[in-house]
Order: structure tokens, then C-alpha cells, then sequence
């Protein structure tokens, strides 16, 4: 046993594309050794958004870093020997196939159980294994539209919105990790007998949006209002798109600052037990007693107004000094960062959430760092993510101990090539 959180942990990750992947990838930061486990054509993602035609693309390499590749074809008995060898050699399987995929193959979570009893079979799926939606195609967008995202994202007088963070897909990675931890921590206090972990992704969107069916029942069928949003909702039976609303116990709101760009806003809370600090920091001592806003409620009422006169004051500053004036009277003040800001943040590289990836033959990248920090058991470093089957020999030779010989046999037997197109 290492030293690492999951040191000792196995994982045949046969997921692709960006859910999986990224559920993955924490695993192996927290010391897992992870084979990603790919057809010899590779992960689609190698190949989709590329910024050179001649490199695997971002999209892959900041979502596999810290993994080992090993290429098989399934569609030959030799590939199929190589799957079975590592199934018995790892702790978990991870997929993200539409339904029933691997069972047509011939693996059904029976027959995986069967070949090695101890292994979890941790799969993600759209909308799960079953259900009236279990055969619909999933995608980001789609998770978050019939996840209630998107009926409460945007603004009341435009179309539903999509999110900039990837809920669907990378939230629900992140669900399935919580999952493989717990079923592995099951695992070791219950005879070590392996079992099914599933996360679907409408299921992950509707977690992650449970503030909003909060709110949904606070409307009680129509006969409820959400006083803390800034257009009337008395009379709604479902959960509006609320704008830049925060929605939550205290007023808050995006104002612009200069020099007015596009990304030129800060996101100001007006907190209840700081309002007359506020008051003073934005007016005068009238405005702390005004009776449009001496009450939280009036405040409400009439937040309209207020954000129109903390935009007044704010269009003298930058929304780098508004941060700072506020922060100084503990007002709650953030500046709005663009994914270039990001970048090049000091706190985000004191953090090493912006991460610069060395040693990839291809040259190195930046990719996002670990979220998750612990003073105890993740890797020292994140590595490149891996070529198209850079490990092949090296994870038979290491963990399914085949021969050099019986490597040959295997790649006599196709378990290498690209499995032949069917004629039409």
C-alpha cells in the first residue's frame, strides 16, 4: 500500500469523451492507477476540437492526465482475453455506454461478477439503465434541459439557458466518483464482495439544482411568491428564470463597472445585518432610514431601484477597485473573471487550479487543477495525459503478467487493430 488516498486501487476506465473521463481523473489524483482502456481508433475526444490536426486535442488531454493507455479490440477473441485479464486484475470497471453496450458484448454485470466477484461496475449513464428516457441520447445540453437547469437559467424574457459549467457532464463525474469511494469503502467492511454504482446525468442536474425545487415549493401551486426575486411570482406554479437574481435569503445582483466591456460586472450581495454599512457605502446616512429599503422586505420590494443606484455609484470604478472598496467594508463583492482572467489569476495559481501539464510529447499544456484538496494522499504532480496506447505492453507485462510471446499471440490475433468495417 502507498501513500496515496487510493494507492492499491485499480480502475479499468473504459469511459470516454468528458463525464467519465473526469471522474476518472480525480480518482487518479487521489493515487489510483487508472488504465484507460481504449479501441485502437482511441477516445473520440483525441480527435474532436483540436487547436493543432497534428495533436490530441485539449478537450482529451486535460481530462486524462495522470492515466495509462492500453489499446484493445473487443471485436476479436485476443482483445477479449486481454479485457478479461484486467477485469480480474482491477477493483473497478467504469463505462459510460448507452445501455446495454457491454452486454452485447457479452458482459453483462452477472458475467463481470462471475469473472471477479470483488469488482464494482461503476457506470454513467443519461438518464440511468431504466426508465421511459433509459434509451435517449444524452448530451451537456440536454442533461441540463431535462435536468430543470435550464427552465430556471436566463432571464424570464429570454429563451432557457444553458450554464458555462458543465453540470451534466462533469457534475455528474463528480457524483460517480462520491459513488466508486463509498462502494470501495462497502466493499473492504462486507467480505469484500463487489457491486453496481450508477449516476445518470439528469439525476446529477436535478441534484445540483435542489435550491430551485426548494423554491419550488415554496410556490405551493400558485398561491406562493419568492419575495426575494426581483419581478412579481405570486400566481407561478413553476420556478422562473430569475436573471442575476442571487435567490437566495439575501438581495444580490451582477452591476457593470467600468470600462464597460463585456466582462466589465461585478456580483454584489446586500446582506440584512450589513445594511447600513452598505447604505453608507454607496450614499449617505438618509439612505440607511429610507423607507423603500429600511426593511429587508421593502428592500425586495423595491431591489429595482436599489440596483440602479449601486450602478450609479459603481460606473466610477473598475470592477478590480469595486471588489476591493467592498471587500474593505465586508460587503460580499466578486468580480465577474473570464476564463482568460482565470488564467493568469493569482489566487487561482496560488490554489493550482491553473495547472501547467510538463513532458507530453506533444509539447505542454495547461489544464485545471485538483478541486478536491486533502494535506494527505494525491499525487505529487499531474502528468501528461497518455498517447493512443502508449502503456499496452507495459500494463500486460505489469498487471495481466503475459509473456513477450503471448504478446505476439495477442497482436497475431487482432487484439490490436482496427476492427474491420462492416460491409453494407
Amino acid at each position: 500500500m502507498g501513500s496515496k488516498a487510493l494507492s492499491g486501487v485499480r480502475i479499468l476506465d473504459m469511459t470516454h469523451v468528458q463525464a467519465g473521463p473526469t471522474s476518472s481523473q480525480l480518482l487518479a489524483w487521489m493515487g489510483a492507477d487508472v488504465i484507460k482502456f481504449e479501441n485502437p481508433t482511441g477516445d473520440i475526444t483525441r480527435k474532436q476540437l483540436r487547436h493543432d490536426p497534428n495533436k490530441d486535442s485539449l478537450y482529451f488531454t486535460m481530462l486524462n492526465s495522470n492515466k495509462r493507455s492500453i489499446i484493445a479490440n473487443m471485436k476479436s477473441k485476443a482483445g477479449c482475453e486481454i479485457f478479461e485479464a484486467l477485469l480480474k486484475k482491477c477493483d473497478v470497471i467504469m463505462e459510460n455506454f448507452g445501455p446495454g453496450v457491454l452486454a452485447r458484448f457479452g458482459y453483462t454485470w452477472e458475467k463481470i461478477h462471475e469473472i471477479n466477484p470483488a469488482i464494482i461496475y461503476a457506470s454513467i449513464k443519461g438518464f440511468g439503465s431504466s426508465g421511459p428516457y433509459s434509451d435517449y441520447k444524452a448530451y451537456e445540453p440536454i442533461a441540463q434541459a431535462m435536468g430543470g437547469s435550464m427552465s430556471c437559467t436566463g432571464f424570464p424574457e429570454n429563451p432557457p439557458t444553458i450554464t458555462g459549467a458543465q453540470i451534466g457532464d462533469t457534475g455528474t463525474g463528480l457524483h460517480l466518483a462520491i459513488g466508486i469511494c463509498a462502494a470501495l469503502y462497502h466493499r473492504t467492511h462486507n467480505g469484500g464482495v463487489g457491486q453496481e454504482v450508477e449516476a445518470a446525468m439528469q439525476e446529477s442536474v436535478m441534484n445540483l439544482c435542489r435550491v430551485k425545487f426548494r423554491d419550488q415549493g415554496r410556490l405551493m401551486g400558485g398561491k406562493g411568491a419568492l419575495a426575494e426575486y426581483s419581478r412579481p411570482t405570486l400566481g407561478l406554479t413553476a420556478v422562473p428564470r430569475a436573471g442575476n437574481d442571487s435567490g437566495g435569503g439575501q438581495l444580490g445582483n451582477c452591476i457593470p463597472c467600468k470600462p464597460f466591456g463585456t466582462n466589465d460586472y461585478v456580483y454584489l450581495v446586500v446582506q440584512e445585518a450589513n445594511w447600513p454599512i452598505f447604505a453608507r457605502a454607496i450614499g449617505d446616512e438618509a439612505l440607511v432610514t429610507d423607507e423603500r429599503f429600511a426593511t429587508l422586505a421593502e428592500r425586495r420590494k423595491n431591489q429595482n431601484t436599489l440596483w440602479k443606484m449601486v450602478a450609479d455609484f459603481a460606473k466610477n470604478y473598475t470592477k478590480t477597485e469595486f471588489t476591493a472598496y467592498c471587500n474593505e467594508k465586508n460587503i460580499p463583492c466578486g468580480p465577474v473573471l473570464s476564463t482568460e482572467e482565470l488564467m493568469t489569476d493569482e489566487h487561482a495559481r496560488h490554489r493550482q487550479m491553473i495547472v501547467k501539464v510538463e513532458g507530453h510529447p506533444e509539447g505542454d499544456y495547461w489544464t485545471v487543477g485538483m478541486p478536491v484538496k486533502m494535506s494527505e494522499g494525491i499525487v505529487d504532480k499531474i502528468t501528461p495525459a497518455p498517447m493512443l496506447g502508449e502503456h499496452t505492453e507495459e500494463i500486460l507485462k505489469e498487471v495481466c503478467g503475459f509473456s513477450a510471446e503471448k504478446i505476439s499471440e495477442l497482436k497475431a490475433g487482432g487484439a490490436f487493430e482496427v476492427p474491420a468495417k462492416k460491409k453494407k
